[in-house]
């Protein structure tokens, strides 16, 4: 990962610039498909931000913020991974672990598990890092009361901790946010 430095920061931590530059790298990474809900769930954690040793600008970022997620009859504290994105021509060089390393690390630390929706082109780099896809149904805690959310299954993955046994095979249920919800 040469000519790259991170930090770690708490959202309120982080200047209105540094936000500005990670929505936007965010942007470019998603080709415009990064919705404002999306963004909304990006904030109030912790950011992993990588930037280029050379001339400052940021090339990587990464968050986590908390999330309770149902699982066999707990609500377990849930480190969620949003806003994963890594610069075109900075991919394939650790930059997208670097981040990731940083934020598991918090989860392993502070959580009963990580947790997380990926996309296809993303699910070898994070079975590559431990996370496993959640065979399970997957439902969401809505104002309606739980309801099912089949589209996001097979594309949500978790990071097991010492927080709390898993069944990957069972229910697991998200709390309600406006946007997709997992």
């Amino acid at each position: 990962m040469g000519g790259v430095h991170m930090r770690v920061a708490h959202t309120a931590d982080l200047d209105a610039a540094t936000l500005a530059a990670a929505r936007a790298l965010l942007d470019e990474v998603f080709a415009g498909e990064l919705e404002d809900d999306d963004w909304e769930h990006a904030l109030g954690g912790l950011h992993a931000l990588a930037y280029d040793s050379g001339d400052e600008t940021l090339v990587g970022h990464a968050s986590l913020v908390q999330r309770r997620l149902l699982h066999g009859g707990r609500a377990l504290r849930a480190g969620y991974v949003e806003a994963v994105g890594v610069r075109a021509d900075r991919r394939r060089r650790g930059v997208g672990g670097a981040v990731m390393a940083a934020l598991e690390r918090a989860i392993h630390g502070g959580y009963d598990l990580g947790a997380l929706g990926a996309t296809d082109e993303a699910v070898p780099f994070y079975t590559g890092r431990g996370w496993e896809r959640w065979r399970g149904r997957a439902h969401a805690l809505t104002p309606d009361g739980v309801r099912p959310t089949p589209d996001a299954e097979g594309a949500i993955y978790v990071l097991a901790t010492a927080g709390a046994p898993l069944d990957l095979d069972a229910s697991l249920t998200c709390d309600w946010r406006d946007g997709d919800v997992w």
